[in-house]
Formats: structure tokens, C-alpha cells, sequence
């Protein structure tokens, strides 16, 4: 059953510890990559999309932040989650997010802000939607294999079966898939979450337990951008199409 998606939370508030020294002066969201802002490549996606409410947390040098995203005018609304007071992490700022009623609808599109990707033959997050099954996921993950992965190193991080389930990557062992920081998830994933910061791993481990975390496998590139030293190979990635 296709999902209409009425909300993205774009997860901006980190302190870029990785990218230093291009963080030392600016956020990490806000670090030049093929002449845009970090931030910019992940809210065309959305834009094209056509979601028409999109939430991003703010911690680490948040008025440079907010500055950009008001002088960009868009076609949706941007509403900031304020972390200024404690960076809450992946699963924490989800469900700060959410208690404050930034999140409308269900499931909601997360995304990083420091990942880039082209979309295989078809729109990767319309492919998302259509893939969501509310009944069987509380989660659904974009994996890309190691072969489409640009700028990102290590064993992989899931497997999954043939209907789509996931599972961890077991110890010692390579996985074949990379989650991009991309995934479509239930409010029912943030149920009884703990308190303050917390990781969406969590979560995730939760609902691999239920066998209700889902993976789709994305069809064109993804570039991971955690460090300077990956900005060329994904500037010369994205320009080779």
C-alpha cells in the first residue's frame, strides 16, 4: 500500500566532528559540496517530492543554520526543532520532534543531512512510498550496496531476506548493504522511547526484534560525506553522473 508522505525531518544538528577543520566556522549542513550547502542536495529531494512539511533539528552553530534555510525560498514550509539546550541524537531528536507536534502525518521521510544521492531509473522516494506497508513495517530503510556506495568505508551494516526484512550485520562478517540515512518510519517506532539522548540503533533493534524493519535497495548512487577528504571523490561521482 503507497504512503503519502506528509512530513520529512531533516537530522542537521550534529557537531561534525569529521568534517574539522571545515566545521570550526560553520555547521556541517552548511559545508560546500558541488557548489551547494550540504543541507540544499537532501531539501531538493524532498522539494521534489512535493512533501510539504519538512522539520530540521538544530544544535551545533544553529543561527547560521536557521539564516540559510530562511534566505532559500522553497515550495514547503521548514520548522526548526531546537536542540540549542542538549543534542538529543538520532532517536531522541525524533521523538523531541514528535512530543512538540512537528511531526504531521504518518509514516514520516528522515533523512541525514551530510549524505548525497542520484536517483536510480525511477524517484527514489516516490519508490519508498509505494514499497510501505503500514501493516507489516514500523520502519523502512534505503540500502545501497557496497558497489553504489561513494566516500564510505567498513563492512556494510545489514542483510536482508527476501521479503525485505532486516537483520544487523553479523560480528566478523561483511554485510551487503550500507544504510544511506535515508528511511520512512511509523510514529509506532517511537513508542516508549527512552529518555534524553538516545540513538535510532534502539529502535531499530526493537523492531528487528518484532521482524517489523524493512529495507528497499536503492537503484543509483550514494555518497557518504563524513570527511574533507571524501568531498572530491563525491564532487567527481556526482559530476561523471
Amino acid at each position: 500500500m503507497s504512503a503519502v508522505i506528509e512530513t520529512a525531518m531533516v537530522m542537521a544538528a550534529g557537531l561534525g566532528k569529521r568534517m574539522r577543520p571545515l566545521t570550526a566556522t560553520r555547521p556541517k549542513p552548511l559545508v560546500r559540496v558541488a557548489d551547494r550547502a550540504l543541507i540544499d542536495h537532501v531539501l531538493d529531494r524532498i522539494e521534489a517530492a512535493q512533501i510539504g512539511n519538512v522539520v530540521v533539528n538544530v544544535h551545533y552553530l544553529p543561527d547560521a543554520l536557521e539564516a540559510h534555510l530562511r534566505r532559500k525560498r522553497r515550495a514547503f514550509a521548514v520548522r526548526i526543532s531546537d536542540e540549542r539546550a542538549r543534542l538529543m541524537e538520532t532517536g531522541g531528536g525524533l521523538v523531541q520532534a514528535d512530543r512538540a507536534g512537528l511531526l504531521a502525518g504518518d509514516p514520516i521521510l528522515c533523512a541525514n543531512s551530510d549524505n548525497i544521492w542520484t536517483d536510480g531509473p525511477y524517484d527514489t522516494i516516490s519508490q519508498m512510498a509505494a514499497r510501505w506497508d503500514d501493516a507489516a513495517m514500523d520502519a523502512l530503510l534505503l540500502l545501497v550496496p557496497h558497489a553504489r556506495a561513494v566516500g564510505h568505508g567498513g563492512s556494510g551494516d545489514f542483510t536482508m531476506d527476501g521479503a525485505g526484512r532486516v537483520a544487523r550485520r553479523r560480528r566478523g562478517r561483511v554485510a551487503p548493504y550500507i544504510f544511506t540515512g535515508v528511511q520512512l518510519l511509523s510514529r509506532r517506532l517511537l513508542r516508549d522511547p527512552p529518555e534524553g539522548p538516545f540513538s535510532t540503533n534502539i529502535l531499530w533493534d526493537r523492531a528487528i526484534d518484532e521482524g517489523r524493519l524493512y529495507g528497499i535497495v536503492h537503484e543509483g548512487l550514494w555518497c557518504d560525506v563524513g570527511t574533507p577528504a571524501a568531498i572530491p571523490k563525491v564532487e567527481a561521482a556526482l559530476a561523471g553522473g
